[in-house]
């Protein structure tokens, strides 16, 4: 066995509590090697009489290591523990001190779990495991009342810029919200809506007001209530990184400088306050000289914006916040921002903008999930490049999955497009086949699923500003069938538990071939996925990760396709699954349990 291939620590991702009851635990080894891992767990004060062995399931894999996982429920919420390794008929030992091969005569040696201390235990909102959040750029998406129209507003649907303006706002939203409700979300998400200069609003001015343009804060709370009568979920923007060129105190520090009252309210480098070659003597987001960057660290600045976040909370009834360039603010600020909103509302939804690795701010202290866009990444280039094989994406799911507790995976915010990003169904090429594929695929996976406006109807678009163009509302110019697609792929979601859990196995990657197993919490519901990106038909076989699997005469599993192309099709022989699709097909069938 390769021992320099194993891996645990006692926390973080691999030893955390999963509710005031359960531990997970979970080890890493080569890929392949081993034949069977256990946990040998007891409590340290009596360890004799409570020593017993867990076996560990296979979570998750990537190219180089299975991620093996169990579920100890100590009796005293306490336990010493360690991994029972066994491969090729050879037995290896891990504990806290190292490896041998014989078992540990007594626990001094095992790893600790001190104690399952109810504060500690990472619980985001449950109710954002069932949400399907839709995006919604407000100047773009509807123009409801034209007298906010800002002068030198465009006709609607003209060709974007950085700097024009089209007049969505507010009443637009609550006009079309039947749209909302026969997609079949159940939570928006919404870009920036407070007061400020540009057309994006990520340049504030003022954190208790709703842009004019927009409306009012009236008129907020109006469409906040609507959207909670349809059973829709609300989440803003917090653009507490930086502010905007005309947010008060920094105009007070460009007329005074040094002498402001405010000069501690940024990071200022050298007063002056100005721009030499193309870099401001004030640290601001990128080099952008009119998004200056606030210092969280100031307690006033700091009482500013966790007021303002109470404030939407309290007045509003907003249900999140998203948190724009969250890991450019300093973590005690995080941490008293979830302390001071989750006291007002305990299940509001924190949702930091991080794109890359997350841990640290997942660790139950800060935010509850974060824009998962490495999931972005690599579904993009297996669906819409075609950059990567079955086999390589689904390593890298696996890697993620492995990546951070089971309740981070439940709640994390998983999207294929956003207003700064090109639109899916560019980056697919077109092909509204490889768009659909991917976006099943989304639909299907655990965490909650996020579809940017107009991506439901084909609108198509580059980067920004050509992701930022006016809702298209006239039906004939609308792909109706894509939106048939989206909602019958929601309503699926929304119908069968399984797929919104966090059971999650891979039975089959290779080529343009990608299948797996979703399974409900207690287990009594079991779905196949699979799906063919590639231009050929594809027939396979599969072995379901559960067992169990029926003969051909199984009612459920001979049964009706739950949803996919019409030529698919799937059947048990000799204890397998036997999988056909077409071209670019799909399917998810419910097997027996």
């Amino acid at each position: 066995m390769l021992r320099e291939a194993i891996y645990h620590r006692p926390k973080q991702n691999w030893a955390y509590a999963y509710d005031g009851r359960t531990v997970h635990l979970r080890v890493r080894a080569k890929r392949g090697e081993m034949d069977e891992v256990l946990v040998l767990t007891g409590d340290k004060y009596a360890w004799e009489q409570t020593r017993h062995s867990v076996p560990m399931r296979r979570l998750a894999s990537d190219e180089l290591f299975d991620y093996w996982e169990a579920e100890v429920v100590p009796p005293f919420r306490r336990m010493r523990y360690g991994f029972h390794f066994r491969s090729g008929g050879k037995d290896l030992y891990m504990t806290e001190k190292g490896f041998s091969s014989a078992e540990p005569e007594d626990c001094l040696t095992m790893f600790d779990f001190p104690f399952i201390n109810p504060a500690d235990v990472f619980t985001p909102p449950s109710w954002v495991k069932d949400a399907v959040f839709y995006q919604i750029f407000p100047e773009r998406f509807a123009n409801g009342d034209p007298s906010l129209n800002p002068e030198g507003t465009l006709p609607w649907g003209g060709e974007p810029t950085p700097t024009n303006f089209f007049g969505g706002d507010l009443q637009g939203v609550v006009d079309r919200l039947d749209h909302l409700v026969e997609l079949g979300v159940n939570a928006i998400y919404f870009n920036p809506l407070f007061e400020a200069t540009t057309n994006h609003k990520y340049d504030t001015k003022n954190y208790r007001k709703v842009d004019p343009q927009f409306g009012t804060n009236e008129k907020l709370k109006e469409l906040v209530d609507a959207c909670h009568a349809r059973g829709i979920r609300v989440m803003l923007d917090a653009v507490f990184n930086h502010s905007g060129k005309e947010f008060p105190p920094f105009v007070d520090v460009l007329e005074k400088g040094a002498d402001s009252p405010f000069a501690d309210w940024f990071h200022v480098r050298e007063f002056p306050l100005r721009v030499e070659n193309g870099v401001p003597t004030y640290d601001t987001f990128g080099f952008e000289p009119i998004m200056p960057k606030l210092n969280t660290e100031n307690p006033e600045v700091k009482r500013y914006l966790l007021d303002a976040a109470l404030y939407w909370i309290e007045e509003a009834g907003i249900d999140g916040w998203r948190l724009d360039v969250a890991n450019e603010v300093d973590h005690a600020f995080w941490r008293e921002f979830r302390t001071v909103v989750k006291r007002a509302k305990p299940d509001v939804y924190i949702l930091g903008e991080i794109w890359h690795d997350s841990a640290m701010w997942l660790q139950g202290d800060q935010f509850d999930a974060v824009m998962n866009y490495p999931f972005t990444n690599a579904a993009l280039d297996f669906f819409a490049f075609g950059k990567i094989d079955a086999a390589s994406f689904a390593d890298a799911i696996g890697g993620q999955l492995a990546a951070y507790p089971r309740q981070v995976a439940e709640t994390t915010f998983n999207l294929l497009g956003s207003h700064d990003t090109p639109r899916l169904l560019t980056v697919c090429g077109e092909d509204a086949r490889r768009m659909k594929l991917a976006t099943l695929f989304q639909l299907t996976y655990p965490g909650t699923a996020c579809i940017y406006y107009g991506d439901e109807i084909g609108m198509k678009g580059g980067g920004d500003p050509g992701c930022r163009q006016c809702m298209v509302w006239e039906e004939e110019k609308q792909d109706r069938e894509l939106f048939a697609f989206f909602t019958a792929a929601i309503r699926l979601r929304k119908d069968y538990e399984a797929l919104r859990s966090a059971s999650f196995s891979f039975l089959k990657a290779e080529g343009g071939l990608l299948a797996y197993e979703r399974l409900s919490a207690d287990g009594s519901e079991r779905l196949i996925v699979a799906m063919n990106v590639s231009e050929q038909p594809i027939e396979a076989e599969l072995s379901a990760a559960s067992g169990d699997v029926r003969e051909a005469g199984s009612p459920a599993l001979g049964g009706r396709l739950l949803f996919g192309s019409a030529s698919a099709s799937v059947s048990a022989e000799g204890g397998l699954l036997r999988v056909k699709l077409p071209a670019f097909g799909y399917g998810v069938w419910r097997t027996e349990s």
